[in-house]
């Protein structure tokens, strides 16, 4: 092993890598629920998220570190960003922003349609990026994705962890979801800062429609290599319980159905007081996580039927 990667545990289950700090504390394992915000569309959802950012930004001084939602969650908020980026409104926060990805497929070229490298790319457009302060992407296109993860999350760390990690939801078999791409029966627990997992179809189709519906431009190069990818990589329960903040959207049910689903049971299921019960209850259905970070906001759309 690389000395660098020497501060992390490894752990392997079942093909599943996961990556956690030696001095990682016991996490109290509290349920907070969650309670979600209902507005009318998917404009008011970015201004809502965007809001969330100016909070932040008037709640601290320094940098603000912050995680991308990928596909169509945060699509608003990125536009509401992009067009003030072209104009000189919001430099000074522009230039706090410390921006990381969350989960990514690899390996996968950085310039694949199919990435959301290319995508935050797309609708963020340049003049954000070279506004902000710094901008660090997984890596999808390296032979050590190991390494390439831990520089990641070691200046992910350098910089004091995330102030606000805005999430989705992501529909899986039996009414089960997913937070960032951590997926049933992976095995991550909560001290499990980021994963290296075996790719399933679920989230395999889950990505590909997503970016579809979201009007990417990706062509069927881009779509077989998507495809041919063998690997998630994703942020962990960890840093999502770390994050100072949770800004969850959930905007897509209408080219998502499964999500009205699978929503509720995040939304109405109460996690087991017996800490073993409830490890394997968010085995099963990842999306619980949510329930667990005492500070987080839940912007959905009517479509949800709640």
């Amino acid at each position: 092993m690389n000395t660098q990667n020497t501060q992390f545990t490894k752990t392997e289950d079942n093909n599943n890598l996961w990556l956690s700090k030696k001095n990682n504390q016991e996490f109290n394992f509290t349920d907070y629920g969650i309670v979600p915000t209902v507005l009318n569309s998917e404009a008011e959802v970015g201004q809502a998220m965007l809001n969330e950012l100016y909070s932040t930004a008037a709640s601290k001084e320094g940098d603000i570190n912050i995680a991308l939602l990928g596909g169509r969650g945060a699509q608003e908020l990125h536009r509401l960003l992009g067009e003030l980026a072209k104009t000189t409104e919001q430099d000074q926060l522009l230039a706090r922003l410390n921006v990381f990805t969350q989960d990514a497929l690899a390996p996968l070229s950085m310039n694949n349609g199919f990435s959301f490298v290319r995508d935050f790319e797309r609708i963020l457009g340049d003049a954000f990026f070279k506004k902000i302060k710094s901008f660090t992407p997984m890596q999808t296109n390296t032979k050590d994705l190991e390494s390439a993860l831990i520089n990641y999350l070691n200046k992910l760390e350098e910089l004091g962890g995330l102030d606000i990690f805005f999430i989705g939801h992501g529909p899986e078999e039996n009414k089960a979801s997913h937070l960032a791409y951590i997926k049933p029966f992976s095995g991550a627990q909560s001290h499990h800062i980021a994963g290296i997992i075996p790719i399933s179809s679920s989230i395999l189709e889950h990505h590909i429609s997503k970016f579809k519906a979201g009007g990417s431009p990706v062509n069927e190069s881009d779509e077989k290599e998507c495809r041919s990818a063998e690997y998630i990589l994703t942020l962990g329960p960890a840093t999502i319980l770390q994050a100072k903040k949770i800004v969850q959207s959930v905007v897509d049910a209408d080219s998502a159905p499964a999500k009205v689903q699978t929503y509720a049971k995040v939304l109405n299921t109460a996690l087991s007081l017996d800490k073993d019960e409830a490890l394997q209850q968010l085995n099963t259905n990842p999306g619980l996580w949510i329930r667990l970070h005492p500070n987080t906001k839940s912007f959905v759309l009517p479509n949800l039927e709640l």
